[in-house]
């Protein structure tokens, strides 16, 4: 697919927790799916937004509840991973550039995603990475026809990780998350609801901030 507009988001939402017992996308936080509030955070700095889920009773699920707000699009391979679903947003993108995201970031920053596209422009990805090497793939910018061809490599290897992908990417500009206090300082665009404990955790911090609204 050709690019005909400068940013995309690809959020992918094809898992489901076993640890929540349920789409983790669809949970609600102060009577909002996780899904939205990370829909309506990059829909702030990106031209389009891709909804990557994992089956067709998903695709009926999160199109309702998006409604015109993104594209929602099934995998359209058999295997579910983060790569496969990267690859199959990467194919559905219309951006040169595309930020690719969880369903589960409630506080995603439209700073540091505006700054990941600043960062991306010469360069075939921004990955963010933590003083203890580990990197943050789900939350980065990448080049996005490199990237689809990259993960199409990745995937005929029999790979399924993201890393994969990244390994057959040239220019990768590895982000510390230190530069990202900056921005964000409490790195709280980092944070995911993974259990019970998270989503309360969420709940208190954004009553607390509309509190002082």
């Amino acid at each position: 697919m050709t690019s005909i507009i400068e940013k995309s988001a690809i959020i992918l939402a094809g898992g489901f927790s076993r640890r929540l017992g349920k789409d983790k996308g669809l949970i609600k936080l102060t009577g909002k799916p996780l899904v939205l509030h990370v829909a309506d955070a990059v829909s702030k700095v990106t031209e389009e937004v891709v909804v990557v889920v994992g089956s067709e009773k998903q695709e009926r699920d999160y199109s309702q509840i998006l409604r015109s707000s993104a594209i929602v699009i099934r995998d359209k391979y058999d295997v579910q991973s983060p790569l496969v679903g990267a690859l199959t947003g990467f194919e559905s993108a219309r951006g040169g550039y595309s930020l690719l995201l969880p369903c589960d970031a409630p506080f995603i920053s439209t700073k540091v995603l505006s700054f990941l596209f600043k960062l991306c422009r010469n360069v075939d990805a921004v990955i963010p990475r933590w003083p203890c090497g580990h990197l943050e793939p789900l939350q980065a910018c990448y080049r996005t026809r490199t990237s689809e061809t990259a993960a199409r490599t990745a995937l005929k290897e029999g790979k399924l990780d993201m890393r994969s992908l990244i390994n057959h990417l040239e220019k990768v500009t590895y982000l510390s998350t230190s530069i990202l206090k900056q921005i964000d300082p409490e790195l709280m665009t980092f944070f995911n609801v993974n259990t019970h404990e998270d989503l309360k955790k969420a709940e208190i911090m954004l009553k607390r901030a509309s509190a002082k609204h």
